[in-house]
């Protein structure tokens, strides 16, 4: 009866010799292939250093009022401008200053990256069933992930370095982008469309000057919910040698220094907060907008 009590599974030779094979086959790739895409990934990584070399070489009162005018520029409220400059303040206070801005650089090269992948991807999806039935899987598999399995093929194929955090933070919050996108473009009202056909509109025109401007709102909270999941990412990215607030919480960790990982905890909330409130209220300015210029 042991066929009823016990799971029929492949022998343990023969899924220690597959097992085998896909590692010395995955090996062979990096050994072949390692240089190549390291020299791919050059302009990515320049544009991380230059990002954390601008924000680092930026006085902080000038950081503070570029803040304060990106808060006021996008929602147009005082309590978010007053709030985002005073959480920068307390966090400089408590000397995580220069951690928080290589974090802060570090999820604007990898939003930056994240968007100009995640729409096109979006768009190609809203406009072909095919190729969302192909995605839809493969988004699956990258939510449902766990995190630290991202770093493994990464830094296999690339080593320790901040390249391989900045990838391995992409590939795990680019997923909300890509299905926000589709989702909001897919969502535009037919009526408009057909209106655009009938005035002569290309496939180009209403894709620019009807569909993304009506999916802006949606496409903001993709970009949204692709920051905080970036964020999210910081701590573990901090594993494979990526500077910022996560290697102090690290340390933390590792040491059971129990301050030091709830000061640059509370930094990262912090930076979320911040982030969080500004694009939410940027999206419902868009959406006003547009409902008062579509009716």
């Amino acid at each position: 009866m042991s066929w009823f009590t016990e799971f029929p599974h492949m022998s343990d030779e023969a899924l220690r010799d597959l097992r085998k094979v896909i590692d010395d086959g995955f090996r062979e790739f990096t050994r072949a292939w390692g240089g190549t895409f390291e020299t791919m990934f050059e302009p990515l990584r320049q544009f991380l250093i230059q990002s954390e070399r601008l924000m680092l070489a930026t006085p902080w009162p000038v950081m503070l009022a570029v803040v304060g005018a990106i808060a006021w520029f996008a929602s147009r409220s005082w309590k978010i401008v007053i709030g985002s400059i005073l959480t920068l303040l307390i966090i400089g206070y408590f000397d995580m200053w220069e951690d928080t801005m290589r974090t802060v650089s570090m999820i604007f090269v990898c939003t930056v990256v994240a968007i100009a992948l995640g729409i096109p991807i979006g768009i190609l999806m809203a406009r072909s069933n095919r190729m969302q039935s192909v995605m839809n899987p493969i988004l699956d598999v990258m939510q449902t992930m766990p995190s630290f399995v991202y770093l493994i093929p990464v830094v296999m194929l690339l080593g320790i370095g901040r390249v391989p955090g900045v990838i391995a933070v992409v590939i795990y919050a680019i997923p909300p982008m890509i299905r926000l996108t589709n989702l909001g473009i897919r969502l535009v009202d037919k009526d408009v469309l057909e209106a655009a056909d009938a005035f002569g509109s290309s496939s180009w025109q209403k894709l620019k000057n009807v569909q993304m401007p009506l999916a802006l709102p949606t496409i903001m909270a993709g970009i949204n919910q692709t920051i905080m999941m970036a964020l999210a990412m910081v701590v573990i990215a901090s594993m494979i040698g990526v500077q910022g607030l996560g290697q102090p919480v690290l340390r933390a960790i590792n040491n059971q220094y129990f301050t030091m990982g709830m000061f640059n905890g509370l930094a990262i909330v912090g930076i979320a907060i911040i982030f969080d409130r500004v694009s939410q209220a940027y999206g419902r300015r868009l959406q006003k907008h547009l409902e008062i210029v579509h009716g």
